[in-house]
């Protein structure tokens, strides 16, 4: 519960100073209102994951575990599906940098590194979350790791598919921006904090939550 909080912290302060700022900061300079993409784009992105979401399973415990007619091919692909769509929010990875490329500002190549951190940190408890019941199911400890890992492996493929499509695309950048912030607070309220409080009694979670957005905050500022 305390990875799963502290990893709502982190991708909630990324969301604000590593997408939002930077949207409203960027259609000021291309003279757009500057609430409209900022809230707009990240509507879009929100939608977007409720879309998803639809049609694809959680990202939980209850999507691993065998059900009668479930062939082991059809049990990977839903497990497959799942990370992917979990790791959909990774494309502010690539916005940010492609923004910072753009841009050639010191400070948004730093805000971006910063961002890449933090969506790097909150790996640790999403692979965790999908390791760990297939080890409590049998699978060895290796093949679990393996799927595990996945849930980092489709990160950096979305980032750089990212830079290549938006790298030239200047004026959707406010808008992109916002979409990858919606879609990460989409992730956050939906999967992450529920997750972190399942359990009564105790705050840890809570905790979790305040340490990773602290963090993330003062790795964005210090470095931005």
């Amino acid at each position: 519960r305390v990875m799963l909080g502290f990893a709502a912290g982190v991708m909630l302060a990324a969301s604000v100073w590593s997408l939002l700022i930077p949207s409203i900061e960027k259609a000021r300079e291309l003279h757009l209102p500057p609430w409209l993409p900022a809230a707009g784009g990240s509507a879009l992105g929100i939608a977007f994951l409720l879309a998803m979401d639809a049609l694809l399973p959680h990202l939980a415990p209850e999507s691993f575990h065998w059900r009668e007619g479930q062939t082991s091919r059809r049990r990977t692909l839903m497990l497959v599906l799942a990370v992917t769509l979990h790791n959909i929010p990774a494309l502010a990875v690539g916005i940010s940098f492609a923004l910072a490329a753009q841009a050639e500002d010191p400070a948004l190549l730093t805000a971006a590194v910063a961002l890449a951190l933090g969506v790097g940190v909150q790996n640790f408890p999403e692979g965790a979350a999908i390791a760990l019941p297939l080890r409590q199911e049998g699978m060895s400890r290796r093949r679990a790791f393996a799927f595990g890992a996945l849930s980092g492996v489709v990160e950096p493929v979305f980032g750089l598919l990212t830079v290549l499509a938006v790298g030239s695309v200047q004026a959707l950048m406010p808008w992109l921006l916002s979409f990858a912030a919606g879609a990460m607070l989409y992730v956050v309220v939906e999967e992450l904090i529920p997750k972190a409080n399942l359990s009564q009694g105790g705050h840890s979670g809570t905790l979790g939550v305040m340490a990773g957005f602290l963090m993330m905050m003062i790795l964005d500022v210090a470095l931005g």
